[in-house]
């Protein structure tokens, strides 16, 4: 039994691979596609690809935040949220040319959340100032833009698990829309 299945997984398995010899014709494999023209310089020159992307990006930052539990009720969380983050060197797509840019965001928001048990719910809602710098003279960026997020909460003896989305309505700052997962530990 084991061989027939052993022999079967074998021949599933080499099927797609043996299909790519029944076309004569091949297609070409290339590093740019049709239409990915980027840019043309004055020379005639046309640099082709997609977005930028770098694995070298580096973003960081911190979070702090802060909340409360009305007297009279206590399924209500209510709180507030700081929110600082950095980032070099990501691909930013600008007015016209994708370019490279270092960003900085600070933003605030208001949290609102209902506890059911041990499992809450929330949302958030606030704003963030943010500045991009770049090597390019005249293409340093700046502005504000809105924060909205969800989330979810889970707690199992003290220890809170959550998972939450938030994104920036700024096209400049995509790269900080994010999904989280963490756990906590109160004291």
């Amino acid at each position: 039994m084991p061989i027939k299945r052993l022999a079967s997984t074998l021949v599933c398995c080499s099927v797609p691979w043996l299909s790519s010899y029944a076309d004569d014709t091949p297609p070409v494999m290339a590093y740019t596609a049709a239409d990915s023209e980027l840019m043309q310089l004055d020379n005639g020159v046309i640099l082709e690809g997609s977005d930028l992307s770098s694995l070298d990006t580096y973003t960081s930052g911190f979070r702090l935040t802060a909340g409360f539990s009305p007297w009279r009720l206590p399924q209500l969380d209510i709180g507030a949220e700081i929110a600082y983050r950095e980032s070099e060197e990501v691909a930013i797509a600008s007015n016209i040319n994708p370019l490279i840019m270092d960003t900085l965001s600070l933003g605030g928001a208001i949290i609102a959340g209902v506890r059911m048990g041990a499992f809450s719910v929330y949302a958030k809602s606030g704003i963030t100032e943010w500045r991009g710098e770049s090597n390019v003279e005249g293409a340093d960026e700046s502005g504000s833009a809105m924060l909205q997020g969800f989330g979810a909460t889970m707690t199992i003896n003290r220890l809170v698990s959550r998972l939450e989305y938030e994104r920036i309505d700024a096209p400049t700052l995509n790269h900080l829309n994010m999904l989280s997962a963490s756990l906590h530990l109160p004291f």
